[in-house]
């Protein structure tokens, strides 16, 4: 059979809320195939479960919608298909608002929606199965957590997706399948690949990792800025994915922003764990891939291999936490440190003790600098947060505990917001379950169904570990920001931060890898200092990736953390100052 051209798969979302002009920039900016949207990261969950609990009609991303409203007539026109995880917990819900929408705008496209990965009923039955749904970064179990969940989704694979592409469906609606099978599966589709095509499979996976966030591959937070010269905002991705499973990573002409080697390894290495990255249609290799630039904003993503898929699927579980609230007080000039010190116990004296709340997090966030030319830059932070399952003891009561404070408290006391109520917060659970126990359901345009069967799978082998052992540093050296020769990408997976580092060259890849251990990160993250840091090398990327257990706690959605999602640390990471190597340093600006 001849080999169809690649497929040109463009994303034109990376979250529920990003640029909603996106779409119709994307179809209207050159040619395309497939159009995708990303809508559903883990804290989307639960505020789709959050929308529903205020009408039951609700659960999917409305701002699809109005994207679909700009763009769909013209979709039909260029038989661009469309695929979109943006069903959320009502897939059916929202293939019948479009629907409605297409008969207001007089057309007529062919619609499918997939589901079957909606748990949340059938726990209590999985359970007594023998299926504890164990948290995969604890081991405890749903039981021993006493807590109901609110939602439970299994993660999906792009079987379901070609089976509606195949079937003629102009717009597939997703409900949880993984960000990468809205790839893996219009690429399947279009190539007639099967389903021991592993390293084709792979390579889709890989192009669907770096497509999933939008401009994140384009030259959106990226380390690197002065490298970004067209500073519009980015073209959102496209992956030309060939039959072979190698992708080139591009963008329209004429759209701001960058696709290079090093934007594209950023959001490779984005949210990732250990390099064999499981899917529940194959396990890529991430180690495998090789980046070459091929043109002006054009990269090829070759080399992927892959291995058959793990027996379970991911189910990601949310369940109500409890209440939290959180006031910042303002502490300005001198004795910052003693103000802070009063204010704390002033506070929890007025409230009766800390021991009275679930859990209490204080932080002194220094800003101020000595001799400041400005009154902001005298100022430092007390960020106060407090949680608990009575939402009375967190509400008001603590809110205004803390203005009590105005008159009778440390000098200079204001507050950043005025007193606020409480709010639920979630709890982020990710566990496993048997793929054989997931219904993966295709309902086609026709009306008619189809059950997607499990395809052959293989235990995920264990990641060996690397016992690296710090090698002294060669001739003279000088003490700079780690930034200076490496970038980095920062994300969240549930409670764990991930951050990984890549260098231009294979020469500071050799010395970073060499330098950087897991107890020298540890020496650098001073919140990683008590907490399981694990390793991993990607030599074809010059790239290190690190998993920071437990440092986001019980996920986004409870974490009291500044940063809850971790998009900073990495680039806290590159701030932090280390001895390199002269050598390493010639020709480069060094701070």
């Amino acid at each position: 059979m001849t080999q169809r051209r690649p497929v040109r798969i463009a994303n034109c979302s990376g979250f529920y809320g990003d640029r909603v002009a996106a779409a119709r920039e994307v179809v209207e900016g050159g040619p395309i195939d497939v159009l995708t949207g990303d809508y559903l990261a883990e804290l989307t969950m639960l505020i789709l479960w959050k929308a529903r609990q205020k009408d039951p009609a609700a659960g999917y991303a409305k701002t699809f919608l109005t994207q679909m409203e700009q763009v769909l007539g013209t979709c039909l026109d260029k038989g661009i298909r469309v695929v979109a995880n943006a069903g959320g917990l009502n897939p059916g819900g929202l293939a019948a608002e479009l629907t409605s929408l297409a008969e207001r705008l007089g057309l007529a496209p062919k619609i499918a929606y997939i589901d079957g990965d909606d748990l949340t009923d059938r726990l209590p039955e999985l359970v007594a199965a023998g299926h504890p749904l164990s948290n995969m970064d604890t081991g405890q179990t749903l039981e021993d957590a006493g807590a109901k969940p609110v939602t439970a989704n299994a993660y999906l694979g792009g079987w379901g997706i070609a089976e509606a592409l195949g079937a003629g469906a102009d717009i597939v609606v997703c409900p949880r399948v993984t960000d990468a099978s809205l790839v893996v599966g219009p690429a399947a589709w279009w190539h007639g690949w099967s389903r021991t095509d592993y390293d084709q499979l792979a390579g889709a996976v890989a192009a669907g990792h770096v497509i999933e966030c939008g401009p994140q591959a384009t030259g959106g937070n990226y380390s690197w800025i002065s490298e970004v010269v067209d500073r519009r905002y980015p073209g959102f991705p496209i992956a030309e994915v060939a039959a072979d499973g190698s992708s080139v990573i591009t963008k329209h002409d004429g759209t701001g922003g960058l696709v290079s080697p090093g934007t594209v390894t950023a959001q490779l290495l984005y949210e990732i764990q250990t390099p064999a990255y499981a899917n529940p249609d194959v396990v890529a290799h991430f180690d495998t891939i090789r980046l070459e630039q091929e043109g002006m904003n054009r990269v090829l993503m070759s080399g992927a291999t892959g291995t058959p898929p793990p027996p379970s699927l991911k189910v990601a579980v949310n369940f109500l936490g409890g209440y939290r609230n959180t006031m910042t007080l303002v502490l300005t000039g001198l004795d910052i440190e003693e103000k802070a010190s009063w204010a704390r116990a002033a506070l929890f004296d007025i409230l009766g003790g800390e021991d009275q709340f679930d859990e209490v997090d204080v932080r002194l966030l220094r800003f101020d600098r000595e001799d400041a030319p400005t009154n902001e830059q005298a100022t430092a932070h007390l960020r106060v947060s407090v949680k608990d399952g009575d939402p009375a003891k967190v509400g008001r009561r603590f809110a205004n505990a803390t203005m009590e404070l105005a008159l009778g408290g440390y000098a200079g006391f204001h507050t950043t917001t005025p007193p606020t109520a409480e709010s639920a917060y979630g709890v982020y659970w990710p566990a496993l379950v048997p793929t054989e126990t997931v219904t993966h359901r295709v309902v086609l345009p026709d009306g008619s169904e189809r059950v997607i069967p499990p395809g052959p799978v293989a235990d995920l082998q264990p990641w060996p570990a690397v016992d690296v052992v710090p090698s002294p540093v060669a001739g003279p050296t000088r003490r700079v920001p780690l930034g200076t020769i490496c970038a980095a990408r920062s994300g969240d997976k549930g409670g764990n931060a991930n951050v990984g580092l890549w260098t231009r060259t294979p020469e500071a890849f050799a010395w970073l890898q060499a330098h950087l251990t897991e107890d020298r990160l540890r020496e650098l993250l001073p919140e990683a200092a008590n907490l399981e840091v694990r390793r991993y090398d990607l030599p074809n990327l010059n790239a290190l990736n690190f998993i920071v257990v437990g440092l986001l706690g019980a996920g986004v959605a409870s974490s009291t953390r500044p940063d809850p999602q971790a998009k900073g640390l990495g680039e806290y990471l590159r701030s932090r100052h280390v001895s390199i190597p002269l050598s390493l340093l010639n020709g480069l600006a060094v701070r």
